[in-house]
């Protein structure tokens, strides 16, 4: 049996499909059919920015990926036929910052479309000891309150554990407001985890559809290109506060927004550079932090609150074929799509 995959081999060329044999698993490892593969904003930053990519190119990008254990190498044959979810970002899990519970940071860490292959493909060799289990019917469904497809979940790994990452480490609490800039992909997914975590949630956007969507959802929401940042300010004086909108102007806003005792977190990339008085922390006794992908120790409790209903997905994602990828990805860099794409293997869909 051969698969297929849709390789980048130069930056803003077509991607192409290409066939070969499934290659076999080794030590530790899994042979993944993959049933969905979220779109995000870094692979567009592969493909249309030029950032580098860690594995040159010829490369399958796609770090959003969920599916089906078809074959496995020695040590990993307990995850046969297991459906899962695979962390975008993979520690070793034996080094010293594994240790210490910084696997985010893991110098050998492994990323999907960017290290090793990715997930825009039927199938996915990928190391098994970070994988996440998600509990499924004998038709493949997962199982809980939700009704999503084991596909659509696959924006777990990226788009929901990464702003569930932040908001962890900013110690966010029931007595706490949290502001997020940017309410796409993972600022809607992260003003959700928040307010599951009993905050007052406030969006900040200047896409009047993306806050209109996110609104029943969370407390309030304020449109940028409508206000003054002045009356901004006046309207959102409070202490942590999520950049996810990966712009500069979005980075700007967030910054301007510290006030005594506030936290920023710093969640959306750009390669834009902003111009900041990093002052304003000494000044505020602020703080402000990076949060680079998540743990995979997270995954779970991000995986149960999508299965539990109390982060709701399938408003906010759309079922592609594989074969339309050059399509989709045009769609999402000139924003003709709201919701998060997923790329469904043609023979799945």
């Amino acid at each position: 049996m051969n698969m297929i995959s849709w390789q980048m081999t130069e930056v803003n060329k077509p991607i192409i499909k290409v066939e070969s044999l499934l290659p076999t698993p080794g030590q530790g490892e899994v042979l993944l059919r993959v049933a969905g593969c979220g779109v995000c904003h870094t692979d567009l930053g592969f493909y249309y920015d030029g950032v580098r990519t860690k594995s040159p190119l010829p490369l399958t990008l796609g770090h959003e990926i969920s599916g089906f254990v078809e074959a496995t190498g020695p040590g990993a044959e307990a995850w046969k036929q297991k459906a899962v979810i695979v962390p975008a970002v993979m520690p070793c899990g034996g080094c010293d910052v594994c240790s210490r519970n910084l696997g985010n940071i893991c110098p050998t860490q492994k990323m999907p479309g960017n290290d090793i292959q990715g997930g825009f493909a039927s199938h996915i060799l990928v190391p098994a000891a970070q994988l996440c289990e998600v509990p499924v019917n004998v038709d493949g469904k997962p199982m809980g309150q939700a009704d999503v497809s084991l596909a659509e979940i696959s924006v777990i790994a990226d788009a929901l554990t990464t702003p569930y990452q932040a908001i962890v480490e900013s110690g966010l609490s029931d007595k706490d407001t949290a502001i997020f800039i940017g309410v796409g992909g993972v600022g809607g997914f992260g003003a959700q985890i928040a307010k599951s975590f009993g905050a007052t949630v406030i969006g900040i956007d200047v896409d009047s559809s993306k806050l209109n969507a996110l609104s029943p959802y969370i407390d309030a929401t304020f449109n940028a290109r409508e206000l003054s940042f002045k009356d901004l300010r006046k309207a959102v004086t409070e202490w942590k506060i999520f950049e996810t909108s990966g712009t500069a102007a979005g980075q700007k806003t967030a910054f301007g927004l510290l006030v005594h005792g506030a936290s920023l977190a710093v969640v959306g990339f750009t390669m834009d550079s902003v111009e900041i008085r990093l002052s304003n922390l000494m000044a505020f006794h602020a703080t402000a932090r990076g949060s680079w992908g998540c743990i995979p120790k997270y995954y779970p409790a991000v995986l149960n609150l999508v299965l539990s209903d109390k982060v709701k997905i399938k408003p906010f994602v759309k079922c592609f074929p594989l074969s339309e990828i050059n399509t989709v990805f045009e769609m999402v860099h000139s924003r003709k799509i709201q919701q998060r794409p997923v790329m469904v293997p043609d023979a799945l869909s």
